[in-house]
């Protein structure tokens, strides 16, 4: 074994330990706000881990760049979608009003 491809599996098996426990919570929890803050570290931690362990794996080249972009554009919109996500659900639940800036 290549100590790149070490690298690349402890990356995979870390990114796949995040995403199993975000899984977990959502079977376990039962409210929606709870279920977004158990997706929210498999959106900002585990699927980009996923992303670096494959480019990583793959090596120098056009497909890490790729990989690496999907990386970052999860971990980027994972958060922003939560947030809208929280907020219909507050708007739904009457906790906030629709044409509220909060």
């Amino acid at each position: 074994m290549t100590p790149r491809h070490v690298c690349a599996l402890v990356l995979l098996v870390a990114g796949i330990a995040v995403l199993l426990l975000a899984a977990l919570g959502l079977v376990v929890l039962r409210r929606p706000y709870g279920r977004l803050h158990a997706l929210t570290p498999a959106t900002t931690l585990g699927a980009p881990l996923v992303c670096l362990a494959l480019a990583v794996q793959t090596g120098p080249g056009r497909s890490a760049v790729k990989l690496l972009i999907i990386g970052v554009l999860i971990a980027a919109g994972g958060p922003v979608t939560t947030m809208a996500v929280g907020r219909a659900t507050a708007q739904a639940d009457g906790l906030v009003e629709r044409d509220s800036p909060q």
